[in-house]
């Protein structure tokens, strides 16, 4: 199964504790494929939420195809996510109860269909942010001290 990323969100693993992950079929309209095919998107402050029994994602920018002319979308319209109806009152449930976000992780090509890796997800906060930070460079001076304890040997 070859999947193919087109674009990730990669501020998402920062500010939020990622609970659990859900794979979404994106409703797309005609250039709108030709511009993910080509790289062309950016998840960077977008964010999914149910409404009508509906979920739907916001401001993901796909830009306009270069040769789409007239039949160009919109860069930032809302687009339908496609999941069966009972996840889809799952993650409404949850959204509303425990204030989750719903934030996308990436948009990818699974056997030629356009796909979103979602995120049930919590906001960190700053104090968290900053550990996780000092638990990286901690593990990064371990790290080095045991390479360096190595190339003595």
């Amino acid at each position: 199964m070859a999947i193919r990323t087109v674009t990730k969100n990669r501020k998402a693993r920062h500010e939020y504790h990622i609970l659990e992950t859900y794979e979404a079929g994106l409703v797309l309209k005609g250039t709108e494929v030709k511009s993910l095919r080509a790289g062309k998107a950016n998840l960077q402050d977008s964010f999914a939420r149910v409404e009508k029994a509906e979920l739907l994602l916001y401001n993901m920018h796909i830009s306009p195809y270069e040769q789409g002319n007239r039949f160009n979308h919109e860069p930032k319209r809302t687009r339908k996510l496609l999941m069966h109806k009972q996840e889809i009152m799952r993650l409404f449930g949850k959204t509303r109860e425990r204030g989750l976000a719903l934030i996308p992780l990436q948009v990818y090509f699974k056997r030629g269909l356009a796909k979103v890796e979602l995120a049930l997800a919590k906001g960190k906060k700053l104090y968290d942010r900053r550990q996780d930070v000092a638990a990286r460079d901690a593990q990064r001076e371990m790290d080095r001290a045991v390479k360096e304890r190595m190339k003595n040997y």
